[in-house]
C-alpha cells in the first residue's frame, strides 16, 4: 500500500511539473535604470503595457498631440498592441515619453523574471534595447493610478455574474480609453 501512495505521489509531482504554466509577461516590471515600472497584461489578445509607478512624477510634455501634451506619465500607456510573433516573442510598437516618439519594438522573455526590450527606427536599421526585471515586491505607498476618464468607480463596478466573462483588467480599460481617444480625435479631422 506504501508503494501505492509513493507512486501516485511521484506521478502528481511529474504531472505538476508538465502542466506549470509557460513563462508570461504579464506583470509589473522595473525599468533598467529604476525609475518606472510597467504593468503589462494581455487585452483582447495583445499585450499593452502602462506606467504603473514612478520614482519621481512626471508629465509627457513631449508630445506631439496636443490633447496628450502634460498629462502624467503614470498610467500613460507605452507599450502598444504587441502581437505574438514566435514563442515568447511579441512585437509592436513603444512611445517615449522622453522626445515624444513611437517606435517599432518587441519584447522577449529571456526567463521567468527578465523581459527584453528591444526599440527600433528606419524599419529595424537602428535598435536599442535594455532588460526589465520582474518586480517581486511592491513599492511601499505608490501613488494611485489616475482615474480612468468615462469608467465608473470601482466600488461601483457591478460584480460578475457566475458564468459571465471575466471583466476586463484596468490596464485594459485605460487601453480601451485611450483607443475611444483616438477614434474621437481621428474623427474631429
Amino acid at each position: 500500500m506504501k508503494r501505492l501512495f509513493a507512486s501516485a505521489a511521484i506521478l502528481s509531482l511529474l504531472a505538476g511539473t508538465a502542466l506549470a504554466a509557460e513563462p508570461s509577461p504579464i506583470g509589473d516590471w522595473l525599468v533598467k535604470e529604476g525609475y518606472a515600472h510597467i504593468r503589462i497584461d494581455n487585452c483582447n489578445g495583445k499585450l499593452w503595457g502602462i506606467v504603473a509607478w514612478e520614482k519621481a512624477p512626471g508629465f509627457d510634455n513631449e508630445n506631439p498631440d496636443p490633447a496628450k501634451k502634460g498629462r502624467p506619465i503614470l498610467g500613460m500607456p507605452i507599450l502598444l498592441a504587441m502581437t505574438p510573433t514566435e514563442p515568447n516573442k511579441w512585437e509592436g510598437e513603444i512611445y517615449n515619453s522622453n522626445n515624444g516618439k513611437t517606435y517599432s519594438a518587441n519584447v522577449s522573455l529571456l526567463n521567468e523574471d527578465t523581459l527584453k526590450l528591444q526599440g527600433c527606427v528606419l524599419g529595424g536599421i537602428f535598435c536599442g534595447g535594455e532588460n526589465w526585471t520582474r518586480v517581486k515586491t511592491p513599492p511601499v505607498n505608490p501613488a494611485p493610478l489616475p482615474p480612468i476618464k468615462g469608467a465608473a468607480p470601482p466600488a461601483k463596478q457591478i460584480a460578475a455574474k457566475k458564468g459571465a466573462p471575466p471583466q476586463p483588467s484596468d490596464l485594459c480599460l485605460r487601453i480601451a480609453d485611450e483607443a475611444a481617444a483616438i477614434e474621437r480625435s481621428n474623427a474631429k479631422k
